[in-house]
């Protein structure tokens, strides 16, 4: 199963050079997707020779940034993407434990990384505590898979079969849309643990604005409501 990592990132420039580099220790191939950043992260991508490069002249959102990263990936002839996220919140030597959750599936599967610990440190900002379990409760409810983590970023998607999903959210709402989407299309939808690291408070940068994306979030999982009733056309 030919992979490829891709790394959306925006704003990240003290963080993203270390992610990409411990990345590199996986041997896969890494597409770097810079969504409109405002700070020194371009300059910082620019010089790298070691990645492939998609520049978003303005900031899309997560999810059009992922989407980007999918479509290079499936003309570079990769068939699954492991997308990790440019804060550093994860480790990437993880990545190996959802290559082989794959790889032991009969079939196409996306295999989401459920963080541990994210309710025993004290850096875990509140929005990240609350919005996993809003997530988890309306991913259920809106026709998905019961997941423990229906909002981590460290993911491997199935490509072609992602890329078929019709997902319409572009930020945010992308990596929870996916998940309802692909359990309706009968796509196995798996978790394994991996760890999580986040920085002190003060120190992590997040672009999750909690109330604003909180309602595009309620949005999303009420439209994908509706498309449950009877007689209903998405």
């Amino acid at each position: 199963m030919p992979a490829t990592i891709i790394i959306p990132v925006y704003n990240h420039a003290g963080q993203v050079s270390s992610v990409i580099d411990r990345c590199r220790e996986l041997g896969l191939p890494i597409i770097v997707v810079n969504d409109g950043s405002t700070d020194d992260t371009g300059l910082c991508l620019a010089r790298r020779r070691d990645i492939f490069l998609i520049n978003h002249p303005e900031n899309l959102g997560k999810g059009a940034a992922l989407i980007s990263g999918m479509g290079l990936a499936r003309r570079m002839g990769c068939n699954a993407a492991l997308t990790i996220d440019a804060d550093g919140q994860h480790d990437p030597a993880d990545a190996a434990a959802l290559l082989e959750q794959a790889r032991r599936c009969s079939r196409p599967c996306l295999v989401v990384g459920c963080r541990r610990a994210m309710t025993a440190s004290r850096n875990v900002p509140w929005t990240s505590r609350f919005g996993r379990g809003f997530s988890n409760f309306w991913v259920r409810a809106a026709g998905g898979p019961k997941l423990a983590d229906s909002q981590s970023g460290l993911r491997l998607y199935p490509l072609p079969e992602t890329l078929q999903l019709d997902v319409r959210g572009r930020r945010y709402q992308f990596e929870v849309e996916v998940l309802v989407r692909a359990h309706r299309a009968t796509i196995p939808i798996l978790e394994t643990p991996v760890s999580v690291m986040y920085q002190a408070r003060g120190e992590r940068i997040s672009h999750f604005r909690p109330w604003r994306d909180f309602l595009r979030n309620s949005a999303t999982f009420s439209r994908l409501i509706f498309t449950r009733l009877p007689g209903w056309k998405p």
